[in-house]
């Protein structure tokens, strides 16, 4: 056999080949794991000067632009991630990145594989190589198999103004209002029961500013309230009056009558017409505008709850709970799905009002304890049981403004909470007139007005009247407090309380 001359052609098997001598096989392995967390080095290392400073240099420039995004356009991010196309493209990006990396270790190896290896060392390099490999794509697969499940799920929950009717100026997403309101919902279809009725009526008003937020709760049994203007009140003239026998015409039943019964909201398509409606009501009821809702069915809440590991909360008395005689002991206390579900809805040796409260409080403690670290470990199941749970008419135009309002309320802003229940408001005979002051007072106390004549619009539905009119004409002398009386003291429940100071911690 003859050797190559100094001026021969290397054989064609051993391009890619460095010499048996120098280092073997660990020296080739480590060279391909360098490569693997920063390009280049195989190629550099094997004398390939031009492929490896390219490589390089794209490995430097894809980690400047990461971390200059992180940093300095840090903000930006928020844009990206509630935008579906964006997010599209970025797994898309992910994906041919994860195609590019792998093909980097992959080459890597072959640059700087020693040559004569026995079938047992090619064997070894092989296996070692699709490990390396496997580190690489498991990652990338995750990382673009997530942003393809948050995008579904952006895109199942929130549908874009166009869809809505509700075009939004990103500029100006609050369109100059000083506050935004969004009613939050609590929507029980238990499998024994027909339709969902909302047992949970919350209207979050936020100081789009500085994200100081007061939560103004209605009682689901609610009576004698008027309905907005339009076919509803046509039908219901001197205040609604439910539906049957078994319907006696709560405030948790509008939103079921109204998907019933389609020519009391006309042109509205089907699981729009009940929380249009009930938002029309409620800003009748409250004197206020009602922008936006957000439903969450309570059963599938439970999904959430268990998505997240649980949720930490402090009972103060044993809450009887399910059909066992189980019960939930006072105590500092982690529950499962099933237990949160229950510490919001038992009426066991309580009533619908000490009901509303704890509810207020278990809804503090998951946004508190909702942090990113809880999101990514649990990132499929929690996008799985929001599609399931929630329902909103949030246009996905309006979540980067709304997603930098909840950091400022996250971050330390004044929460208040305002029931409107006994002994401050008669539930089966309400003041309305009170209830609109109060809740003036509440939202902006520098502009309340000692009486409350006409009500804001209610947005949400032009397809409802464009004057959600309140639903009983003030009372004679009506004072602030828990009683119409002129001479009344006020009650301490007129005026709205910190979260803060009232849920046990």
């Amino acid at each position: 056999m003859s050797s190559p001359s100094a001026g021969g052609r290397v054989p064609e098997d051993d391009v890619d080949r460095s010499s048996d001598g120098a280092g073997g096989l660990p020296r080739a392995l480590a060279l391909t794991l360098a490569s693997a967390l920063v390009w280049g080095v195989a190629h550099l290392a094997a004398g390939r000067r031009v492929a490896g400073g390219l490589l390089l240099g794209l490995w430097v420039v894809a980690v400047a632009a990461l971390a200059v995004t992180v940093t300095v356009y840090r903000s930006s991010l928020v844009h990206l991630a509630v935008r579906p196309d964006e997010l599209q493209r970025l797994a898309a990006g992910i994906v041919v990145l994860g195609v590019v990396w792998v093909a980097v270790v992959i080459r890597s190896y072959l640059v700087v594989r020693p040559a004569g290896q026995s079938i047992s060392a090619r064997t070894l390099g092989a296996g070692a190589v699709a490990v390396m490999c496997f580190a690489v794509a498991v990652p990338v697969a995750w990382g673009a198999h997530s942003t393809y499940v948050y995008r579904d799920a952006l895109t199942s929950i929130f549908r874009t103004g166009s869809q809505n009717g509700r075009q939004i100026d990103t500029s100006d997403p609050w369109d100059g209002q000083p506050r935004v309101n969004i009613l939050l919902l609590g929507g029980d279809s238990a499998a024994d029961r027909t339709g969902v009725r909302t047992d949970s009526m919350t209207l979050a008003s936020v100081d789009t500013r500085t994200g100081e937020t007061v939560l103004l709760s209605l009682p689901r049994n609610l009576e004698k309230f008027q309905m907005p203007p339009g076919p509803a009140r046509d039908r219901f003239p001197y205040g609604f009056t439910g539906d049957g026998p078994e319907n006696p015409g709560l405030l948790n039943e509008v939103y079921e009558y109204a998907e019933n019964h389609p020519d009391v909201v006309p042109g509205v398509p089907k699981n729009r017409r009940g929380p249009e409606l009930l938002k029309a009501t409620i800003a009748g009821i409250l004197g206020q505008r009602v922008d936006y809702y957000i439903l969450v069915d309570m059963f599938g809440f439970a999904d959430i709850v268990d998505a997240m590991g649980g949720v930490k909360i402090r009972v103060t008395q044993p809450i009887p709970y399910g059909l066992d005689g189980q019960v939930l002991q006072p105590g500092y206390r982690t529950l499962k799905g099933k237990e949160a579900l229950w510490y919001g809805r038992s009426r066991t040796d309580s009533d619908d009002y000490v009901r509303m409260g704890r509810q207020k409080c278990l809804m503090r403690a998951i946004a508190q304890q909702a942090d990113p670290q809880t999101v990514l470990t649990s990132f499929d199941k929690l996008a799985a049981a929001a599609k399931r749970t929630l329902s909103t008419d949030i246009p996905q135009e309006l979540l980067p403004a709304l997603i930098k309002l909840s950091g400022k309320v996250k971050d330390g802003a004044q929460i208040n909470s305002l029931q409107f229940v006994p002994p401050l408001i008669n539930s089966g005979n309400p003041d309305f007139a009170l209830i609109r002051r109060l809740t003036a007072k509440a939202v902006a106390p520098e502009q309340a007005h000692p009486t409350a004549s006409t009500s804001p619009s209610p947005t949400g539905s032009s397809n409802l009247a464009a004057n959600g009119s309140p639903s009983a004409t003030p009372s004679a002398g009506a004072s602030d407090g828990a009683s119409p009386g002129p001479s009344g003291p006020p009650s301490p429940e007129s005026k709205p309380t910190s979260l803060a100071a009232t849920c046990p911690s």
